[in-house]
């Protein structure tokens, strides 16, 4: 579930649609929590699937460290890609905002984290990236898991409106990295291994 404090805008041509910020979302804010309404498809299911299933799936899914197949049943569907993103994925199925978002900025992702199956371009940011490709995280998961851990620890001291969908075994992950008895898992857990 997107947070609720965002709304599907239409962005431009090149983009189409995005998810707006609507109020100020501090860094270190959880962004987008994986529900019990998302859906998982396995590599097999998506197989047995007729074409325009497919190509649903191919659009608008990420695929998990199994290799699943992941729809967001809400607006997080539409979060886009930015090299300069300002949300990130952590290992315990939810997103972090890694600096502050404020009202009418889009939030985004860096897709180089959702296992994507083939590169794509991206819009030219001005950054030295300018192409997403499969195996991205294996190249910048360390400096992704620095930006999570420079705002994880904010998490208990905020307005967490998605903090009721998380699994009891999160907070607890959550509680024990930022009272310092875990280390924050690595970005690089979500990866797929074919």
């Amino acid at each position: 579930m997107i947070h609720p404090n965002t709304r599907l805008e239409f962005i431009s041509e090149e983009v189409g649609h995005g998810v707006v910020a609507t109020k100020f979302i501090p860094a270190g804010t959880i962004t987008w929590v994986l529900d019990d309404l998302d859906r998982e498809f396995t590599p097999k299911q998506y197989q047995k699937m007729n074409s325009p299933y497919k190509e649903i799936l191919d659009f608008y899914t990420y695929r998990n460290n199994k290799g699943n197949y992941i729809l967001c049943w809400d607006n997080g569907r539409f979060v886009n890609h930015s090299f300069n993103s300002n949300c990130l994925t952590t290992a315990y199925d939810f997103e972090i905002a890694i600096r502050d978002i404020h009202p009418g900025e889009q939030l985004t992702d860096d897709y180089g984290y959702l296992n994507i199956q083939a590169p794509f371009r991206g819009i030219d940011e001005g950054t030295r990236r300018k192409t997403v490709y499969p195996d991205d995280l294996l190249r910048y998961y360390k400096s992704w898991d620095k930006k999570i851990g420079a705002v994880f620890h904010r998490i208990p001291d905020l307005d967490q409106p998605l903090k009721p969908l998380l699994k009891t075994k999160v907070l607890k992950q959550i509680e024990a990295v930022v009272s310092g008895k875990e280390e924050l898992a690595s970005i690089l857990n979500n990866y797929y291994r074919e």
